[in-house]
């Protein structure tokens, strides 16, 4: 690009629209999704399907407004709600401006990728960016290695990379860079989201996703996917001061099995105790506001399997 095409760019009418990184669990695509927007917004974790809601992040510019759909994982679907989860992922794939496939620098590339890129390629009309995640944990030959590796990939499945771009997220390397290449692949328009939006997801599944979090850490080996979590209700405490004001938030934990409640509730309540308190102080970080949390335990029976309990429980 030389300088000219960079002023009109400046000059050029505003641009927004939407992107999505997908790639298998662990390729970085969260935590590159916090480093662009600047906040917290998806849940990072190193198991597949966490983000089982499309979260979105947005990334404010003069000139331009990106929004940042994350997609759940795609994987071969074994239960119902796995075929669910890559309907939707198809369908979002479809409907973005631009999709970018996050590569870890620091492992080959293995079967999980190889499936999401052929799938990748069966989408012919939006852009692809190759994204290298976590180039500070490789040097520069291994680095050099990944390149050729993803642009071999590429022409093997006759996919044309748009872009193949080396991130690091951690140290924001690059970070501002990559948005800068997503940019001009943008359709032009006003904004979409009012300044200040860093999510449009609705603020209760924000929550259910933090306690959800919360709830698995340190039980996951044992509960990996088991766990759902239902915000039935989120209102401000009647009768308080202006300047002091109280959120109540009750929230239910649902498992599938009666064995697993003493899994999460732990000996005597400490467990549930342990995640209520971890999860509030985010929730209160989220919401800006103190925040009372009310927490149940309750079996839904085998509800990834159940249409109508996967309805009830929002997907």
């Amino acid at each position: 690009m030389g300088a000219m095409s960079v002023r009109t760019e400046s000059s050029a009418a505003h641009r927004a629209g939407f992107a999505c990184f997908v790639g298998r669990p662990n390729a970085g695509k969260s935590t590159l999704t916090n480093a662009l927007v600047g906040t917290k917004v998806a849940i990072t974790s190193n198991r597949p399907q966490t983000t089982r809601h499309t979260v979105r992040g947005i990334v404010h510019r003069p000139e331009a407004q990106l929004v940042l759909v994350d997609t759940p994982g795609l994987h071969k679907p074994r239960t119902l709600l796995g075929e669910r989860l890559n309907d939707v992922v198809r369908t979002t794939w479809s409907e973005v401006d631009v999709i970018g496939f996050c590569l870890p620098a620091d492992q080959k590339i293995g079967p999980g990728d190889r499936y999401i890129a052929a799938e990748l390629a069966d989408i012919k009309k939006t852009p692809k960016v190759a994204i290298v995640t976590k180039t500070d944990l490789v040097d520069s030959k291994a680095l050099a290695a990944q390149l050729i590796a993803i642009d071999q990939l590429g022409r093997e499945l006759g996919i044309e990379w748009a872009e193949i771009i080396p991130v690091s997220a951690v140290g924001d390397t690059q970070v501002a860079l990559l948005a800068d290449l997503l940019v001009p692949m943008l359709p032009e328009s006003p904004p979409l989201y009012p300044e200040g939006d860093l999510t449009d997801e609705p603020e209760q599944v924000m929550v259910a996703e933090l306690i959800r979090e919360a709830a698995l850490e340190g039980v996951r080996d044992e509960l990996p996917h088991s766990i759902a979590v239902v915000v039935e209700e989120m209102l401000p405490r009647a009768d308080r001061p202006a300047d002091k004001p109280l959120l109540d938030i009750h929230a239910n934990v649902y498992i599938e099995r009666p064995s697993q409640k003493g899994i999460i509730i732990g000996p005597k309540g400490k467990r549930l105790k342990e995640v209520g308190t971890k999860s509030r102080k985010h929730i209160e970080a989220l919401l800006g506001t103190p925040v009372f949390l009310d927490l149940h335990v309750k079996v839904a029976k085998d509800w990834q399997r159940d249409p109508k309990q996967l309805r009830k429980l929002g997907f």
